[in-house]
């Protein structure tokens, strides 16, 4: 038995690192287990394509949680139906996500990380650059670093 994961990749995506790796391992005769169906795909599409494309090879699929056997009519019409929630869930998610920033932003709230540089800091960074300072110079005056200086100056 071998073991991949996808660790910090979302399950929305087709392609993803550990997932590539364990198709391109497996051989006829072998068995692409997840812990739950979920977690080979949010996109039915995407899980029933991973399932008909292992299909085509001669590979097997097991769900440990849902304990789906996909050799069977009943077995595929089951991943269908749970890989549609698993979708509707995700599409809920996003959703209630954007809801609740709208909202947030109608209130006043701002979210996401603060700024390293006021508006007048980065007035002073434009004109110290212009005076012919360096990037490294200003960034060691602002203790913070290049690249934000680079996109103070593109601001």
């Amino acid at each position: 038995m071998r073991i991949f994961t996808d660790l910090g990749v979302s399950g929305s995506k087709a392609s993803r690192p550990g997932l590539d790796a364990a198709l391109e391992f497996m051989r006829e005769g072998d068995v692409l287990m997840v812990w739950r169906l979920d977690r080979a795909g949010r996109s039915t599409l995407n899980v029933l394509h991973l399932i008909a494309s292992l299909a085509d090879r001669g590979i097997g699929f097991r769900s440990v949680t849902e304990t789906i056997d996909t050799s069977t009519p009943a077995g595929r019409l089951l991943v269908a139906l749970l890989s549609a929630l698993s979708a509707m869930e995700r599409e809920i998610t996003v959703e209630r996500t954007l809801a609740g920033l709208a909202s947030a932003r109608a209130r006043g709230k701002v979210g996401g990380r603060p700024r390293a540089l006021s508006e007048i800091q980065v007035e002073q960074v434009a004109l110290m650059f212009k005076r012919g300072t360096s990037a490294s110079e200003i960034a060691k005056n602002f203790g913070v670093g290049r690249a934000t200086v680079y996109r103070a100056l593109a601001s």
